[in-house]
């Protein structure tokens, strides 16, 4: 545990590397890597919870300060920036509904991991995934209206969402709030913590292989196009990370809720969207690929995020997967 834990960042880029050259060598192992991710996005989350006492979580829902940073920023500031970016691609509206589709949605699951791994409040951000979620379906078919036109508004479905919450949520944290009530009576629950603290690394390497391994064949096929949209996906995180810096220090939040809100403005729902950007008409067949290239340049750019906040941070430097 104590050799992954140094070396995590390491093993995180090896295993993007991994994942893109079995992703790329066999194309036809996409379908079974992509039916892995949400069971390997339910461990995973399954693990950083286990790790989340829940009186933290209690807590964290009377934080009204934090949710309405987060709130103001996901849903004020942070669509202007999806709108000014999503000019540059206008001309193309399989490229602009896919961009639009994935910048208006923020994410409710493995931010809370990366956030983690940084030192940030990853208790506060579990709290406000419900907020976030109820929130992005009531204002994405307005924000798509205002920004596409009415016409993007025929493929909007509450399905994926909740789908996304009950499984990647839901479950996830029932199960963990179980084995941490059976951890306080017996030892099965603290061995069951103990293991899964040490699996917090191995799951992330398993979770980013099989995410970028069943999406780079698809994305390669059509990388001249979507090479438009890698800038925009780069500007937008650098972005939406100072953009949730400055509203963490307007609103006086202390270093681990202020990362919380970096991150939370800076990562997407992606894997959630998907299936919509999957409803839309053959013409328009570039738009899932706008979608899961975002998910490709994201997951790189928070490995280095964690990286650089973890190393800028004046406070202790948080513990890692396996040590908390």
């Amino acid at each position: 545990m104590r050799w992954w834990d140094i070396r995590q960042l390491a093993l995180y880029i090896g295993a993007i590397a991994v994942g893109a050259a079995v992703g790329l060598i066999t194309p036809q192992l996409a379908p079974s890597l992509e039916h892995s991710i949400e069971p390997a996005l339910m461990l995973l989350l399954f693990a950083t919870f286990l790790g989340v006492p829940l009186i933290e979580v209690k807590r964290a829902f009377r934080d009204i300060r934090f949710l309405g940073t987060v709130l103001v920023a996901n849903f004020v500031i942070v669509p202007m920036l999806a709108w000014g970016l999503s000019r540059f691609v206008v001309d193309d509206r399989g490229l602009l509904l896919g961009v639009l589709f994935v910048l208006l949605t923020p994410c409710i699951d493995y931010v809370i991991v990366f956030a983690g791994l940084a030192g940030g409040a990853g208790a506060r951000l579990l709290a406000a995934a419900p907020l976030l979620m109820l929130v992005q379906i009531l204002l994405l078919p307005v924000f798509l209206f205002l920004f596409a036109g009415g016409a993007a508004l025929d493929v909007v479905d509450i399905g994926p969402f909740i789908r996304a919450f009950l499984l990647l949520i839901v479950v996830p944290l029932s199960a963990a709030t179980v084995v941490q009530a059976v951890a306080r009576r017996h030892r099965g629950g603290r061995f069951i913590e103990k293991i899964m603290a040490g699996a917090m690394v191995p799951l992330m390497m398993v979770t980013l292989a099989v995410v970028i391994g069943s999406q780079i064949a698809a994305v390669g096929s059509q990388i001249t196009a979507l090479l438009r949209v890698v800038p925009l996906y780069i500007a937008f995180v650098i972005l939406a990370v100072a953009i949730g810096k400055l509203a963490g220090r307007v609103a006086r939040l202390e270093v681990p809720a202020t990362r919380a809100v970096m991150f939370s403005a800076a990562t997407r729902n992606s894997i959630v969207v998907l299936p919509l950007a999957l409803a839309l008409p053959a013409s328009m067949s570039i738009a899932p690929l706008a979608v899961v290239t975002q998910t490709l340049v994201e997951l790189v750019a928070m490995i280095i995020l964690v990286r650089v906040v973890s190393l800028r941070g004046r406070e202790p430097r948080p513990s890692l997967p396996g040590n908390s």
